[in-house]
Protein backbone atom coordinates (compact mmCIF):
# COMPACT_ATOMS: atom_id res chain seq x y z
CA UNK A 1 0.00 0.00 0.00
CA UNK A 2 1.10 3.02 -0.77
CA UNK A 3 2.90 5.75 1.54
CA UNK A 4 0.11 8.61 1.59
CA UNK A 5 -3.01 5.77 1.81
CA UNK A 6 -1.56 4.30 5.24
CA UNK A 7 -1.14 7.60 6.33
CA UNK A 8 -4.38 8.14 6.03
CA UNK A 9 -6.09 5.21 6.66
CA UNK A 10 -3.94 5.65 10.63
CA UNK A 11 -5.09 9.23 10.54
CA UNK A 12 -8.59 8.07 9.91
CA UNK A 13 -8.52 5.12 12.62
CA UNK A 14 -7.01 8.16 15.36
CA UNK A 15 -9.96 10.59 14.60
CA UNK A 16 -7.36 12.94 15.26
CA UNK A 17 -7.31 16.96 15.09
CA UNK A 18 -3.66 18.79 14.18
CA UNK A 19 -2.44 21.18 16.99
CA UNK A 20 0.18 23.55 17.48
CA UNK A 21 1.97 24.85 20.33
CA UNK A 22 0.44 27.97 21.29
CA UNK A 23 2.74 28.95 24.62
CA UNK A 24 5.22 27.80 26.81
CA UNK A 25 4.66 29.12 30.04
CA UNK A 26 6.67 28.77 33.30
CA UNK A 27 4.85 27.67 36.37
CA UNK A 28 5.69 27.18 40.35
CA UNK A 29 6.09 23.36 39.26
CA UNK A 30 7.49 23.25 35.78
CA UNK A 31 5.97 24.43 32.65
CA UNK A 32 2.05 24.60 30.86
CA UNK A 33 2.49 23.78 27.22
CA UNK A 34 -0.86 25.24 25.94
CA UNK A 35 -1.50 23.59 22.65
CA UNK A 36 -4.72 22.97 20.61
CA UNK A 37 -6.42 23.64 17.24
CA UNK A 38 -7.50 26.94 16.38
CA UNK A 39 -11.05 27.40 17.82
CA UNK A 40 -9.87 25.46 21.50
CA UNK A 41 -6.40 24.90 23.41
CA UNK A 42 -5.53 23.09 26.34
CA UNK A 43 -2.63 22.59 28.87
CA UNK A 44 -0.27 20.05 29.29
CA UNK A 45 1.64 20.44 32.42
CA UNK A 46 5.72 19.18 31.88
CA UNK A 47 8.65 19.42 34.09
CA UNK A 48 10.42 22.54 33.58
CA UNK A 49 13.69 20.84 31.80
CA UNK A 50 11.49 19.59 28.99
CA UNK A 51 9.21 22.66 29.32
CA UNK A 52 13.04 24.68 28.74
CA UNK A 53 13.70 22.45 25.46
CA UNK A 54 10.28 22.98 24.17
CA UNK A 55 10.74 26.47 24.10
CA UNK A 56 14.49 26.35 22.87
CA UNK A 57 13.18 24.43 20.07
CA UNK A 58 10.09 26.63 18.69
CA UNK A 59 12.68 29.86 19.10
CA UNK A 60 15.47 28.26 17.06
CA UNK A 61 17.78 28.53 20.08
CA UNK A 62 21.24 27.16 18.87
CA UNK A 63 23.04 24.95 21.05
CA UNK A 64 26.64 24.14 21.01
CA UNK A 65 25.86 20.54 21.94
CA UNK A 66 23.31 18.19 20.72
CA UNK A 67 20.24 17.93 23.33
CA UNK A 68 18.53 14.53 24.02
CA UNK A 69 16.32 15.18 21.34
CA UNK A 70 18.76 16.24 18.73
CA UNK A 71 20.19 12.92 19.86
CA UNK A 72 17.24 10.99 18.62
CA UNK A 73 16.82 13.07 15.74
CA UNK A 74 20.42 12.25 14.48
CA UNK A 75 19.62 8.35 15.26
CA UNK A 76 16.63 8.66 13.00
CA UNK A 77 18.09 10.34 10.64
CA UNK A 78 20.96 7.80 10.71
CA UNK A 79 18.94 5.12 10.67
CA UNK A 80 17.14 5.97 7.85
CA UNK A 81 13.98 5.99 10.08
CA UNK A 82 11.54 8.86 9.85
CA UNK A 83 9.14 10.60 12.24
CA UNK A 84 5.66 11.19 10.76
CA UNK A 85 3.96 12.74 13.29
CA UNK A 86 2.97 12.63 16.74
CA UNK A 87 -0.65 11.58 18.43
CA UNK A 88 -1.33 12.65 21.96
CA UNK A 89 -4.25 9.52 22.19
CA UNK A 90 -5.39 9.76 25.65
CA UNK A 91 -5.98 11.63 29.61
CA UNK A 92 -6.71 9.64 32.74
CA UNK A 93 -6.60 11.48 36.05
CA UNK A 94 -4.51 14.51 34.40
CA UNK A 95 -2.06 11.91 32.85
CA UNK A 96 -1.66 12.35 28.83
CA UNK A 97 -0.55 9.72 27.23
CA UNK A 98 0.89 9.84 23.18
CA UNK A 99 2.40 7.64 20.07
CA UNK A 100 5.10 8.40 18.34
CA UNK A 101 4.47 7.39 14.60
CA UNK A 102 7.87 6.20 12.35
CA UNK A 103 8.03 5.42 9.09
CA UNK A 104 11.21 3.19 7.78
CA UNK A 105 11.66 2.45 3.59
CA UNK A 106 14.79 0.42 2.97
CA UNK A 107 15.94 -2.46 0.79
CA UNK A 108 14.10 -5.28 2.90
CA UNK A 109 10.59 -3.40 2.51
CA UNK A 110 8.45 -0.04 4.55
CA UNK A 111 7.71 -0.13 8.00
CA UNK A 112 5.43 1.35 10.03
CA UNK A 113 5.64 1.80 14.01
CA UNK A 114 3.79 3.27 16.55
CA UNK A 115 6.00 3.67 19.74
CA UNK A 116 4.26 5.10 23.35
CA UNK A 117 6.34 8.52 24.82
CA UNK A 118 5.31 10.91 26.87
CA UNK A 119 2.94 13.61 25.04
CA UNK A 120 6.58 16.53 26.06
CA UNK A 121 9.08 13.69 24.43
CA UNK A 122 6.75 13.35 21.66
CA UNK A 123 6.15 17.38 21.24
CA UNK A 124 9.72 17.72 21.59
CA UNK A 125 10.68 15.25 18.76
CA UNK A 126 7.85 16.44 16.35
CA UNK A 127 8.65 20.44 16.97
CA UNK A 128 12.67 19.08 16.44
CA UNK A 129 11.97 16.73 13.35
CA UNK A 130 9.46 19.88 11.83
CA UNK A 131 6.03 17.34 11.96
CA UNK A 132 2.66 17.67 12.53
CA UNK A 133 1.64 17.14 16.41
CA UNK A 134 -2.02 15.63 16.62
CA UNK A 135 -4.47 15.23 19.46
CA UNK A 136 -7.67 12.65 19.38
CA UNK A 137 -11.11 14.25 19.25
CA UNK A 138 -11.71 11.84 22.66
CA UNK A 139 -8.81 14.09 24.72
CA UNK A 140 -9.73 17.11 23.02
CA UNK A 141 -13.33 16.51 24.09
CA UNK A 142 -12.01 16.02 27.80
CA UNK A 143 -10.22 18.86 27.89
CA UNK A 144 -11.66 22.31 29.27
CA UNK A 145 -10.87 25.00 26.78
CA UNK A 146 -8.10 27.42 28.05
CA UNK A 147 -8.12 30.17 25.62
CA UNK A 148 -8.88 32.97 27.53
CA UNK A 149 -6.51 32.45 30.52
CA UNK A 150 -3.71 32.08 27.55
CA UNK A 151 -5.19 35.56 26.00
CA UNK A 152 -5.04 36.99 29.40
CA UNK A 153 -1.50 35.79 30.11
CA UNK A 154 -0.39 37.01 27.00
CA UNK A 155 -2.24 40.56 27.65
CA UNK A 156 -0.41 40.52 30.76
CA UNK A 157 3.22 39.73 29.31
CA UNK A 158 2.61 43.03 27.15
Amino acid sequence: METAKVLNLLLMQNDVRKVTIKGVMPTSNGCALFLGPEEKTFIIYVDAHIGNTISMIINNVSRERPITHDLIGNIFVGCGIELERVVINDVRDRTFYARVILHMKNELGEKFCEIDARPSDAIALALHAEKSIFVTEKVLDAEEDMTELLERILKEQE
